[in-house]
């Protein structure tokens, strides 16, 4: 397992209002997107693992935005802070805070749905109702003629929480928690 990891040292404030801590997989490194984002005009996406780890810095400090509707980026209403981004294995994994006190649905929507599985029917495992998505700028793309476009560069901008079916990566998950 190959591991690249990165984080802001947050000073611990107990029972912090404004703070609720989250975790997740941003993305998959290497791995061909189930569906074309946003902004890649009807391309699915690569993102390549030199990009990835390149880019890692830029993601700390960043805000995690959401809309309502849980269907589309909203890079105007950040809900939260990424203060750490890891890459294990093919996942890009994120941690940080949302703003808890500002936005008590986004926190009540994901301990609702945000686990990274749930009981279903008969005591079925179910998978998760929410993902994320990045947001990035200043990408290079290996081939803009190819079917599948190769992220070669990238400048991670943030990052959106969303329902799992319209985020380009259906692997993707967020919950609360450490």
């Amino acid at each position: 397992m190959e591991l690249e990891s990165m984080a802001i040292e947050m000073p611990e404030v107990d029972g912090h209002p404004n703070r609720e801590p989250f975790r997740g997989v941003l993305t998959l490194i290497d791995v061909a997107s189930d569906r074309a984002p946003s902004g890649a005009r009807g391309h699915r996406v690569v993102l390549t693992r030199a990009a990835a780890e390149a880019a890692l810095p830029s993601l700390l400090g960043m805000g995690l935005d959401y809309a309502p509707a849980l269907d589309r980026h909203d890079v105007r209403r950040k809900v939260g802070v990424i203060t750490r981004a890891e890459i294990v294995g093919r996942n890009l994994e994120l941690a940080g805070y949302l703003f808890a006190k500002d936005f008590p649905e986004i926190v009540k929507e994901l301990g609702r749905v945000g686990r990274r599985y749930t009981r279903g029917i008969a005591g079925t495992l179910a998978a998760p109702q929410l993902g994320m998505s990045y947001e990035i700028a200043d990408a290079r793309v290996a081939d803009v003629r190819a079917g599948v476009w190769t992220l070669t560069r990238v400048t991670f901008t943030g990052a959106a929480i969303l329902r799992r079916d319209k985020a380009a990566y259906q692997e993707t998950w967020i919950e609360l928690g450490e």
